[in-house]
């Protein structure tokens, strides 16, 4: 199927008298360019100084804003193409797509074919650019748990049927993931899967069991390992001297950003912190930069952007869901927790909220397969939308 017969002469002209509806949510495509965009111009100015460097020295000034916007290119045209293939291949695809992933994530981890950085093993090198799996498990996990939802809806309530085989699945994702490491992933993960399952009217009770399981393996996890545990404690008091200069020097550094942006900010391209000071400016802490250059008032009008991408996947499943597209619409709140929770997570790490975690902004953050997966995942909620659209002009999707 062509994009231009699905969007064309699939959807048909609308008659006179009937309804002018767009075939699109336009304040949703409007919120997501500019948030796409505005990263793009953040990401260009948190990166232009680590030439300067002697870590970047080879890179030019222009280097991560480039890689930037081709990813940003590459993940237009793969949306463009997720756009054109209706929810029912997908929900075919579920499946085959997570098991897919799966094995992604056991390459990645042989070694001499996943690429190693910092101690971390998550990417495979594909040439020029390095794919990174666990974004791509973070859309198959959207799809497999909706279609999960949906296959064993008669069964939520029941332990074995019902909630032992997602918890099962969940374990082999958290093992695999937390081999490379990548705790970040995984919590984002983790809570897909179960915002699903709770939507979808799991039992109460099967859901405080696997809630707590959760957040008990969490907790485990963190304990049992020393260098998450110091992390854990040192944001508690990032201003100890043996903190700022050890484990809480991101931190630090970006509440000191924050600070020095007060309500409006330095000015765009003024900050300092960018200069060598604060490490992951441009990823982890693009937030920091943020907050730096335009101040509490950009802050805010970028979590105002993301609060209404949250809640326009959720109305856009809830209409779903209402015309009997559970799959459908199941897939599109999935992808609104996943950006809620991400960015929540993200930017809770730079105000001192939450303890260091290295996740990215969705939308916003430099990278290269995180920035094409989040491009795909919206262009699935907008296609849910038209779908939703057409059944409401007495179209066939």
């Amino acid at each position: 199927m062509s994009l231009l017969s699905d969007f064309g002469t699939g959807a048909g002209p609308v008659r006179a008298g009937r309804t002018g509806m767009p075939l699109f949510d336009v304040p949703l495509i409007a919120v997501c360019t500019a948030l796409v965009l505005f990263g793009l111009l953040m990401v260009y100015s948190a990166s232009i100084a680590l030439a300067d460097g002697p870590r970047y020295a080879s890179y030019g000034q222009y280097y991560f804003v480039s890689r930037h916007a081709l990813f940003i290119v590459i993940g237009t045209a793969a949306a463009l193409t997720c756009l054109a293939v209706p929810l029912r291949v997908w929900e075919r695809l579920a499946v085959p797509l997570f098991l897919f992933c799966l094995l992604l994530l056991i390459i990645v981890l042989i070694p001499g074919i996943g690429r190693e950085v910092n101690g971390a093993r998550r990417w495979l090198p594909l040439g020029i650019v390095n794919f990174q799996p666990s974004e791509l498990m973070k859309v198959a996990v959207v799809l497999f748990a909706a279609d999960y939802t949906v296959r064993k809806q008669q069964h939520m309530h029941n332990f074995v049927r019902g909630f032992l085989p997602m918890s099962c699945a969940l374990a082999v994702v958290g093992v695999l993931l937390l081999a490379e490491p990548d705790l970040g992933a995984f919590m984002v993960i983790v809570a897909i899967a179960i915002g699903l399952l709770f939507i979808g009217g799991i039992n109460g009770k099967l859901f405080s069991v696997l809630l707590g399981s959760l957040v008990a393996s969490f907790l485990a996890l963190i304990w049992a390992s020393p260098w998450r545990r110091e992390r854990l404690f040192v944001y508690l008091d990032p201003w100890n001297p043996d903190n700022a200069y050890g484990s809480a020097y991101q931190l630090s550094h970006s509440l000191i950003a924050l600070g020095r942006g007060e309500w409006f900010g330095v000015g765009l391209g003024s900050s300092v912190e960018k200069l060598h000071y604060l490490p992951e400016a441009h990823t982890d802490f693009i937030v920091a930069v943020i907050g730096e250059e335009l101040g509490f008032v950009g802050v805010a009008g970028l979590i105002a952007m993301f609060a209404f991408v949250v809640w326009r996947g959720f109305e856009i499943g809830r209409q779903a869901i209402a015309m009997d597209r559970t799959f459908s619409g199941l897939v599109a709140q999935g992808v609104a927790l996943w950006f809620g929770v991400q960015a929540f997570i993200n930017i809770g790490v730079c105000i001192g909220l939450l303890p260091t975690k290295g996740l990215t902004l969705p939308m916003v953050s430099y990278g290269g397969t995180g920035i094409v997966m989040n491009i795909v995942a919206m262009a699935l909620v907008l296609r849910v939308d038209f779908e939703n659209r057409n059944m409401m002009r007495g179209k066939r999707t």
